[in-house]
């Protein structure tokens, strides 16, 4: 199966023959860095990896011959549909966007399955970590990874009282990294802290010998704490607990990834307070990597406010440094990361990355100071706090203390930690001493394996294990003929079939809108009128998703999510047909051979003049570069001015700019430069072409015009339009 760029995923096809698929490779795949003298395009990067073989450039890429540079480490996804089958083509569209490292979100309630669970149900509360989920997401992101031209970590969690069992899964099916911290079991899952870190052990030994990438759960202390500008001296606590642990278990450093994340955010003082955390949690973990994430405590519904945090804790990661940059959809803070705000996430990273490219060799941190200062005080801090739970008889005691999610800055307790009990939680008294006889009949394996003398491994003793034979892996599809991914799709083949259309953000055909809008008066007035004007427009199921207080009395922003649930059929629609450019040789024959003249300004009270100096200037690729005359009058132009200035000039064609929108102004100055050339009679002879950033060719055509230009307009696309226009009028004379 290949993937083509103008066809749609074909999950089904994805969902064939799962039985004997095999992943193709397993283990953590880093990108693969280029050297800091690399040129792309006519620019020069210091931190950048191998290209993407197709991807969605930055908008403004369009000015720089389209290239799409790409940073030195892995960007991350995190995907939390809750049904896996829309989940494959958000990772396509993500992969497209620079992401290779998607990361699944499974359903909350997993930590206390005691099990594995088969099939794909969606009735447990989102998809589960299933062997069925697995594959055909690791198949999709075979072919994704062809498409883009480069490979995509799948990533997933190993936690809960089934970690061993996961782990199993995951090495099988070829997952390259995962979550495993037994503190997140314990603190924030209530699973029992021996048989979480006796489960760990297991599970940690399976992910080394898979080669898979372990990512550590310390930036849930930042999302719980009261106050989480207080606790960095803790994160660093448990980074170096796990950390350790993983090391007894197997692991090599450089697959052990702390997860970092900045625990302040504006409108504190953030980069003067997480700098110094960032650069002593560097000091203190080299050889580690860094898994760097965003702040996600602090988020609300307002998208353009945790870009902004995004932004400044992006910052840190170029200032110090990144393995693996996390993205957080922007939405996060309303429970509703959508497709295109998981798009929004990765693109902000890539724009702040790339744009801080080299910015270590301009500046430096400081080695004196308040910085070095601070950094030195949060390596005691953590270091004493260690050396307490250590006086205090180790980690189950002080987690029994409350030592932990203390919201006070260490030594300095609140009394308001997490407290476990080490004879309680989920899976209480559950962990047993292994008889003289066991062994676990895989080859990898935590701690003292019996295997019977006469054979040299657990694989001998029964024939190679389901890590080493995967086809001894016994694959079941689906328990459930109602509750499974078969039942999900069926209810939209149909429309599929037809290739309806019909918005969606999370699934498939769900209707779901976001209308944003303007109310002038207080918030709460606001938000039922919001509410009710979201009625009249037939949407379903309306909620307010964000309200921002312009002013008090003033007025309010409001965004209202419903669902709409009318089909467009693609037939009914009247697309204009796509306007083909004429090469620049034929451009250039033509007005050669003709001369053409044209009068161009930026018209009424308007004094915009950057977009028509592009249009017509020779040095940005302007029309005078093919030949065209152009007799250019400057800004706020009256409209009979450049009719005049024409009828004088014995022009071809009149060129106006109109920026300015206000009261419909850019139509009145169209509609009234149509009207005077009819008026004085030139109406037909001349060439009548408008642009701006508002304008559409509909909208100018609409208004009198002979054609329109918008945003991404270049002097080649007008110049071909008069060419062709001036060889229609001249045919028709004849």
């Amino acid at each position: 199966m290949k993937l083509k760029a103008d066809e749609k995923l074909n999950v089904a096809e994805i969902l064939k023959d799962l039985e004997s698929y095999r992943p193709r490779r397993k283990g953590w795949t880093w990108r693969e860095s280029l050297a800091p003298d690399t040129r792309i395009g006519l620019f020069e990067y210091r931190q950048v990896s191998k290209d993407l073989k197709q991807g969605i450039p930055m908008p403004a890429a369009k000015s720089f011959g389209g290239i799409n540079p790409q940073p030195d480490c892995v960007i991350t996804t995190e995907i939390a549909s809750g049904r896996f089958e829309d989940d494959l083509r958000r990772m396509r569209m993500a992969a497209w966007h620079g992401a290779d490292h998607i990361m699944v979100i499974r359903t909350a309630g997993q930590s206390h399955f005691d099990g594995l669970i088969e099939g794909t149900p969606e009735g447990v509360g989102g998809v589960p970590i299933t062997r069925k989920q697995l594959r055909a997401t690791r198949k999709a992101l075979d072919f994704i990874e062809d498409e883009v031209g480069r490979p995509i970590n799948f990533h997933s969690y190993v936690s809960g009282v089934a970690g061993p069992e996961v782990g199993v899964l995951f090495a099988e099916e070829g997952v390259n990294g995962a979550h495993q911290d037994p503190q997140y079991n314990v603190l924030y899952r209530n699973v029992n802290m021996v048989r979480s870190f006796v489960d760990a052990a297991e599970a940690k030994c399976l992910m080394a010998d898979a080669g898979m990438a372990q990512i550590d759960g310390a930036h849930n202390a930042n999302a719980t704490a009261r106050d989480a500008w207080k606790v960095m001296p803790e994160l660093m606590v448990q980074h170096a607990l796990n950390s350790s642990f993983s090391v007894q278990a197997g692991m090599a450093k450089d697959k052990i990834c702390l997860s970092t994340v900045p625990p302040d955010v504006a409108p504190l003082p953030a980069m003067r307070m997480d700098l110094p955390y960032a650069v002593a949690l560097r000091d203190l973990f080299k050889g580690y990597r860094m898994r760097a994430q965003m702040n996600t405590k602090y988020m609300e519904s307002d998208t353009r406010d945790a870009t902004v945090s995004h932004t400044l804790n992006l910052m840190l990661s170029r200032l110090t440094s990144a393995d693996i940059q996390s993205t957080i959809t922007p939405d996060e803070g309303r429970n509703v990361p959508w497709h295109y705000n998981n798009i929004a996430a990765l693109n902000t990273a890539n724009q702040m990355l790339i744009g801080l490219d080299g910015i270590l060799e301009m500046v430096e941190l400081k080695k004196d100071g308040p910085l070095p200062e601070t950094v030195r005080e949060l390596k005691e801090r953590a270091v004493l706090f260690l050396e307490q739970i250590k006086e205090m008889g180790g980690y189950f005691a002080a987690v029994e203390a409350g030592m932990f999610v203390d919201s006070g800055m260490f030594p300095e307790r609140n009394g308001d930690g997490i407290k476990r009990q080490i004879d309680g939680g989920v899976g209480a008294n559950s962990v047993v001493a292994r008889d003289a006889d066991y062994f676990a009949p895989v080859c990898s394996h935590f701690g003292n394996n019996h295997v019977p003398s006469q054979y040299k491994s657990a694989c001998e003793a029964i024939g190679g294990c389901t890590l080493c034979r995967p086809e001894k892996i016994v694959y079941i599809n689906e328990l459930d003929e109602e509750d499974c991914v078969d039942r999900r799709m069926a209810e939209f083949q149909d429309h599929q079939a037809k290739n309806m259309i019909r918005p969606e953000v999370q699934w498939y055909g769900d209707g779901y809108v976001v209308v944003g809008m303007f109310v002038p008066v207080d918030e709460r007035t606001a938000e039922f009128a919001a509410l009710e004007i979201a009625k009249r427009m037939n949407l379903e199921e309306a909620e307010v998703i964000h309200k921002g207080v312009m002013h008090p009395s003033e007025g309010t922003f409001v965004e209202v999510k419903g669902r709409f649930l009318q089909d467009i059929d693609p037939k009914s629609l009247v697309i204009p047909k796509k306007v083909v450019t004429l090469s620049d040789d034929e451009i250039r024959k033509d007005i050669k051979a003709r001369p053409l003249k044209i009068v161009a300004a930026t018209v009424g009270q308007d004094e915009h003049s950057v977009g028509m100096r592009e249009i017509i200037d020779i040095k940005h690729g302007g029309i005078e570069g093919f030949g065209v005359e152009c007799l250019y009058l400057g800004t706020s132009v009256p409209v009979e001015k450049a009719v005049d200035a024409a009828i004088e000039s014995n022009a071809d064609a009149i060129l106006i700019s109109t920026i300015i929108t206000h009261a419909d102004i850019h139509r009145t100055n169209m509609k009234r430069l149509d009207q005077l050339c009819r008026e004085k009679g030139v109406r037909d002879r001349l060439m009548l072409v408008a642009g701006g950033t508002q304008i559409t060719n509909e909208i100018a055509v609409e208004s009198g015009m002979d054609a329109g230009f918008g945003r991404g307009t270049k002097g080649i696309n007008v110049a071909s339009f008069l060419v062709e226009r001036r060889r229609k009028m001249s045919a028709a004379k004849k």
